[in-house]
């Protein structure tokens, strides 16, 4: 059956969206029913394959108009929870984009409120459509590398200044009285903390006892640009350590460690190492299940929802200790130096300690990093 399908938010990042959507009407499991912007997409901004969708920048409208029975929303954090709750109320089926809500408040006001429309709802956490994410979750249970004393994330990426200018919402705490919350944990390195709360088996807001935070920025923005933060849980720490001022920039990554090894998920790629006590090295590549695809599939044949949203609980008390910490510290100037070629701010020897955190299960200020501020610690 194919489902009818209208993307709101078709720029930037949702032209990512375009180019799935493209994909998947080709195999006839949806079809562009519509496109929701407040200008309207010139023919050339929409790939070939689409034909000609209906344009609004009203979204109720349009999903009044096509029947879309799914809404993918790829719009600024701050609408989020307003657009999908106007997608349930009209019966459409939601593919919500991460970070889900800038708030805790926020995150329960939309999955509340889908809950009660009757309508699925999917948050776009791409790699937790990963099949090695189970794959790993067996290797533990299975005991493969022993006792797990925790799961530490790295992500060392660069983003140049001009990044923190593409929208009025990018690299702000809040806009206009309202939260946006756009940080390197929350947003562009949202999946290495979301990645890692999988990979433990504690995704739930029930599973999260403590949360200790580290916010700095190098950049002359509102929110954080070099930050780490260490989850308590029941089963172990999840400490994630991130950056957008890499010099190098590499993979992001998650790691299990074990009493007895560790297990190494570089989740952009889909990628495996297992390493273990009395065996050599293993590497996996694993297939991926696109969330689109599985919602597709949930209406046509009641497949199981890979991201609802109470699988994202836990990864909206992060944002939510984030957004009640105390605004992100600048570095001083003695840590940061600016590329000018590039136009971006680097924090050299940041991809060290971004991995020294992810090994040893650490906060910057543990690790002896001079710029790093006292950590601010938030229970649930």
């Amino acid at each position: 059956m194919t489902v009818p399908v209208v993307l709101a938010g078709a720029r930037g990042h949702g032209r990512w969206h375009l180019d799935n959507i493209r994909r998947l009407q080709a195999r006839g499991a949806v079809r562009l029913a519509g496109i929701c912007e407040p200008a309207p997409l010139d023919a050339d901004e929409i790939p070939d394959g689409l034909g000609t969708p209906e344009q609004s920048a009203d979204l109720g409208a349009l999903l009044a108009a096509t029947g879309a029975r799914i809404a993918v929303i790829c719009t600024p954090i701050p609408t989020h929870t307003g657009l999908a709750l106007t997608a349930a109320g009209h019966g459409a089926h939601v593919l919500l984009e991460k970070p889900p809500a800038p708030s805790y408040a926020e995150f329960r006001r939309m999955a509340d409120g889908v809950t009660k429309a009757g309508v699925a709802c999917q948050i776009g956490f791409q790699s937790l459509g990963s099949h090695a994410v189970p794959a790993i979750r067996r290797l533990v249970a299975e005991g493969a590398v022993g006792e797990v004393t925790g799961v530490g994330g790295a992500g060392a990426w660069a983003r140049d200044e001009a990044y923190y200018r593409r929208a009025p919402w990018a690299g702000r705490r809040r806009l206009h009285g309202t939260d946006v919350v756009d940080g390197v944990l929350t947003n562009p390195l949202a999946h290495a903390v979301a990645t890692g709360l999988a990979v433990l088996g504690t995704t739930r807001a029930e599973d999260v006892t403590g949360i200790e935070t580290e916010l700095l920025r190098a950049n002359a923005i509102e929110s954080d640009d070099t930050s780490c933060v260490r989850v308590r849980t029941p089963r172990g720490p999840v400490t994630v350590a991130a950056t957008l001022c890499a010099e190098r920039p590499g993979e992001p990554y998650v790691v299990v460690h074990g009493s007895a090894g560790r297990i190494t998920f570089w989740y952009k790629q889909d990628r495996v190492l297992l390493q273990r006590a009395g065996h050599g090295p293993e590497e996996l590549v694993y297939g991926r299940t696109d969330l689109l695809e599985n919602l597709a599939g949930h209406l046509a044949g009641g497949d199981g929802l890979l991201v609802p949203p109470a699988e994202t609980g836990a990864f909206m008390r992060v944002v939510e200790a984030v957004r009640t910490a105390p605004d992100p510290a600048p570095l001083p100037g003695h840590a940061w130096r600016l590329l000018p070629a590039e136009r971006r701010r680097i924090v050299p020897g940041i991809e060290d300690l971004v991995a020294a955190a992810a090994d040893r299960l650490a906060l910057y200020s543990e690790l002896g990093a001079d710029w790093a501020p006292p950590k601010e610690v938030s229970t649930r």
